[in-house]
């Protein structure tokens, strides 16, 4: 990406973007804690004296959280350590009441990997270009505690102390704010599809730190970096990118020097001010944990994890694609939510109509569940229900509009589609050949514009007819079954 500012004898600057994503880890426990983890209990009472670094009190290593970290780092394409080991990062601050955080510093369990995603196309009709993020590295580390600030006083809450978390630390080769929005949508539909986090941002779920630096096009050293902190939404992250790259720019134009800090984001302003200037991880002291053993992952282990990886949004996209032969516009939004994912399957399974399937799915069940501001989970209506009604839609027993009724009493009830049609009389008319021809008839008696116009090749003509006919017959007339009458009697016209 090149930014130009407005003089047109200025340089033009390319933006150089690492992201460092915080993930915590879906576990029942801490990671070197048995006490459990959760969100919105009363403060200071997920605590013991391992989280609280009472004397005498040892950390024991939590295997579900190790799982999960070696699951992420399959699900993107890392490469597992054989052995990793834990270290000590020493600081001193209020949230961690050890005064070091338990982390990963030279042996961390995945190294490499690479994250996938997609730019916004020409049109939403239309897909954009694919890119693949390297990854430098996955670490294990333990979470630190809540501090809430106030005009007199600073609380602290150790609730989430302690709770296992990833952090995953991307190669500097995204070059915009876009790039970095796709990035972490990506990633946490990745984290969510494999199980290992809720990615709930205004839990803490996930978080993100942005490292930003720009230089001239053309220059491959690095310029000087700043650390983007408080970007608590994706789109915060897009605003806060775009706000710094700007910054950095009007900056070096005005013979400013970008010095290297860490900057807290204002997403309410669109603002940002220095915190403090970047720690270097010697200023971290970093050493072996003493209490903590080394750990071999071997095969077997990593085979048991790749068992139960499940398979990703793009890889099921482009299954979709070539499968079902959905547009883009199906695929673009069934595949982000894994349970639609497999809703769609079951449904389209059962009918055999995929693009009718995922018409229904994403046009009515989507704005009904929408309205109700209901999950997936909740809704009432099964993927059998929905075949039922695609093969009624399709049989011309149901015309659209009167299906659309039945879909709106299917959501609020559970009925069957075929006992609500019969329920209500939605149900096409079952009109005999005679009376069904007589009707097709009197609408091209009475229409000669349209006769004409049709014998003349104008084949659309034909739907100056068709609106008769279903007066005719109360709106209940087989679509299908009139277009087909109407052509062999113009034909003989």
């Amino acid at each position: 990406m090149s930014l130009s500012p407005s003089s047109p004898s200025a340089t033009c600057y390319e933006a150089v973007i690492g992201l460092e994503v915080h993930v915590q880890i879906k576990a029942a426990s801490k990671v070197f804690a048995s006490v459990g983890t959760g969100y919105g209990h009363e403060p200071n009472t997920l605590t013991d004296p391992v989280v609280l670094a009472l004397p005498g009190a040892l950390p024991v290593m939590n295997k579900a959280a190790l799982d999960a970290i070696i699951k992420a780092g399959l699900l993107l394409g890392c490469r597992i350590s054989p052995v990793c080991k834990w270290d000590r990062k020493n600081y001193f601050y209020p949230d961690s009441p050890k005064n070091y955080q338990i982390s990963q510093y030279d042996l961390p369990v995945c190294l490499g990997g690479e994250v996938e995603i997609e730019l916004a196309g020409p049109s939403r009709n239309v897909m954009g270009e694919h890119k693949r993020i390297p990854l430098t590295r996955i670490h294990l580390e333990e979470d630190v505690g809540k501090l809430s600030h106030g005009t007199i006083d600073s609380l602290v809450d150790y609730n989430r102390a302690g709770t296992p978390l990833m952090e995953i630390v991307s190669e500097p080769a995204l070059h915009s704010a876009e790039e970095a929005y796709a990035y972490l949508t990506s990633l946490r539909a990745t984290m969510i599809y494999g199980g290992i986090s809720d990615c709930d941002m205004e839990k803490g779920q996930l978080r993100c730190d942005a490292n930003i630096s720009i230089r001239p096009v053309g220059e491959k050293k690095l310029g000087t970096k700043v650390e983007l902190k408080n970007l608590n939404s994706i789109s915060f992250v897009r605003d806060g990118i775009a706000h710094e790259i700007r910054r950095q720019v009007a900056l070096l134009e005005r013979g400013g020097v970008i010095t290297q800090e860490t900057r807290d984001y204002d997403g309410t302003t669109g603002t940002s001010q220095s915190l403090r200037s970047k720690e270097e991880a010697h200023d971290y002291r970093y050493f072996p944990d003493p209490d903590l053993m080394p750990l071999a992952v071997d095969e077997a282990w990593k085979e048991r994890i790749r068992a139960t990886c499940p398979e990703l949004p793009f890889h099921k996209q482009r299954r979709f694609l070539e499968q079902y032969q959905l547009p883009y516009t199906l695929t673009s939004v069934l595949v982000w939510d894994r349970a639609l994912a497999d809703y769609f399957e079951e449904a389209a399974g059962l009918c055999g109509k995929a693009q009718a399937a995922g018409n229904w799915i994403v046009n009515d069940l989507l704005r009904e569940l929408g309205n109700a501001k209901a999950t997936l989970a909740e809704c009432r209506v099964a993927p059998r229900q929905l075949a039922e009604l695609v093969k009624l839609v399709d049989a011309g027993t149901l015309i659209t509009a009167s299906a659309r009724e039945v879909f709106t009493e299917m959501f609020a009830t559970g009925d069957d589609p075929g006992v609500i049609a019969d329920r209500r009389g939605l149900k096409s008319a079952a009109a005999d050949g005679n009376e069904l021809e007589q009707w097709c008839r009197d609408s091209i008696a009475a229409n000669p514009k349209a006769l004409a116009e049709f014998k003349a090749g104008k084949d659309s003509a034909i739907n100056a007819f068709k609106g008769p006919v279903m007066k005719a017959a109360k709106g209940k007339a087989n679509p299908k079954a009139v277009d087909e009458t109407l052509r062999r009697l113009l034909a003989n016209s």
